[in-house]
C-alpha cells in the first residue's frame, strides 16, 4: 500500500512538474489572420511549439498597436517589418529582431503598363501607403540609387492601401505594393504587370520575429524561433499542404493559395541554405542600415548589429 502511495506521489509530482515547465507565449502577428503568416499556424498546427515545452497563442492587429504591448510584457513576441525593429531601438526601446520569415523584402513597384528600370518613374507620379515603413524606406533608396528626387523628378502620392486600384483606374502611374499581394492579383486577372525589383537598393530583409532583450537572455526565445523555423521548414518543402493545414486559421478571405506560392521564394535564399532558415545576412543588414543612415532616418554610425541577431537561428534547420 505504501508502495502504491509513493508511486502515485511520484507520478502526481512528474505532472506536475511537466506542466509547470510549458510556458504560454503570445506572438503578436500584424493585421488580421492571413495566409502570409502561415508558417506561424503551422508550428502550432503540427504541434512544433509543443514539442519545445510551449503553449502558443497569436494576438492579431496593427505592429503600431503590437509593439507597444511588447515592450509592456503583454506578449512576448511581435512579427513585423525589421524597420519596426530598428526604429523602435534607435529610439530607446530594448527590442531586436531575432528571425528573418522573409529573406527578401516583397515591396515592389508595379505598372500596368511598360516599367524596366527606376528611370523609367522620371515624371511620373508614384503612388505609396504614405511616408512611413518598409515601403517607404524601399522607395527612398530606390530613387536615389537612380539619382531621383522626389517631388522634382517623380512625384510621392500618399493613397493609402488603395495601390491596385489606383493604378487600374490610373490615379497613379505605378504604385509601392507587395510581390505576394497585389501583384498577383492582378496577374491573376489576367492583366500584364511589370514590376521594379528594389531589393539592389535596399536589400532589406522582410516581416520576422521581434522580441525584447530580456528575453533573449534565456532558452524561451531559442525553443521559439526553432519551432517556427520548423513552420517554414515545412511551408518551404509543401505550400499546398501548409495551406491546407493553415487554412482553418484565417478562412476562406484571408489569402489564396496563389499568395503563398508567391511568398515561399521570398522565405529561402543562398545565405539560408549555408546558415539555416530565418537567419539575416549581415551584408544585406549593413547595406540596408547604410541606406537609412543616408536617408537621415538613422543617425550616423548606426551599426546593423545593434537591430538583429542571429544567434537563436538553428543551422540545422535549412
Amino acid at each position: 500500500m505504501k508502495r502504491a502511495l509513493l508511486l502515485l506521489s511520484l507520478l502526481a509530482a512528474s505532472t506536475a512538474c511537466g506542466q509547470g515547465a510549458s510556458r504560454t507565449v503570445t506572438i503578436g502577428l500584424g493585421y488580421i489572420p492571413n495566409v502570409q503568416f502561415t508558417p506561424f499556424y503551422v508550428a502550432d498546427r503540427l504541434g512544433y511549439y509543443r514539442a519545445e515545452g510551449v503553449n502558443v497563442k497569436f494576438q492579431h492587429g496593427y505592429v503600431s498597436e503590437l509593439m507597444p504591448l511588447l515592450l509592456q510584457g503583454k506578449l512576448d513576441f511581435v512579427v513585423g517589418d525589421p524597420e519596426d525593429a530598428v526604429f523602435a531601438r534607435n529610439q530607446g526601446a530594448p527590442v531586436r529582431y531575432v528571425m528573418a520569415m522573409y529573406q527578401k523584402s516583397p515591396v515592389t513597384v508595379f505598372s500596368t503598363e511598360p516599367l524596366n528600370r527606376a528611370a523609367d518613374l522620371r515624371g511620373k507620379t508614384l503612388g505609396i501607403p504614405g511616408t512611413f515603413g518598409s515601403s517607404y524606406a524601399a522607395t527612398r533608396a530606390l530613387l536615389d540609387s537612380a539619382g531621383l528626387r522626389e517631388g522634382r523628378d517623380v512625384r510621392l502620392a500618399s493613397i493609402g492601401f488603395t495601390q491596385l486600384e489606383a493604378v487600374r483606374a490610373g490615379r497613379v502611374d505605378a504604385a509601392v505594393g507587395y510581390l505576394n499581394n497585389e501583384v498577383v492579383g492582378l496577374r491573376g486577372a489576367g492583366e500584364r504587370v511589370y514590376t521594379l525589383d528594389l531589393s539592389a537598393a535596399y536589400p532589406m530583409v522582410g516581416v520576422g520575429l521581434i522580441t525584447l532583450d530580456k528575453t533573449l537572455g534565456g532558452d524561451l526565445a531559442r525553443k521559439v524561433v526553432r519551432a517556427s523555423q520548423r513552420g517554414l521548414k515545412f511551408t518551404v518543402g509543401d505550400p499546398a499542404r501548409a495551406f491546407r493545414l493553415a487554412q482553418p486559421v484565417f478562412g476562406s478571405g484571408g489569402g489564396s493559395l496563389e499568395v503563398l506560392r508567391a511568398s515561399v521564394p521570398l522565405m529561402q535564399g543562398a545565405y539560408t541554405r549555408a546558415n539555416g532558415l530565418g537567419a539575416s545576412d549581415p551584408a544585406a543588414w549593413t547595406k540596408a542600415i547604410a541606406a537609412l543612415v543616408k536617408q537621415g532616418s538613422l543617425p550616423a554610425g548606426a551599426r546593423a548589429s545593434t537591430f538583429y541577431t542571429n544567434s537563436l537561428i538553428s543551422k540545422t534547420l535549412r
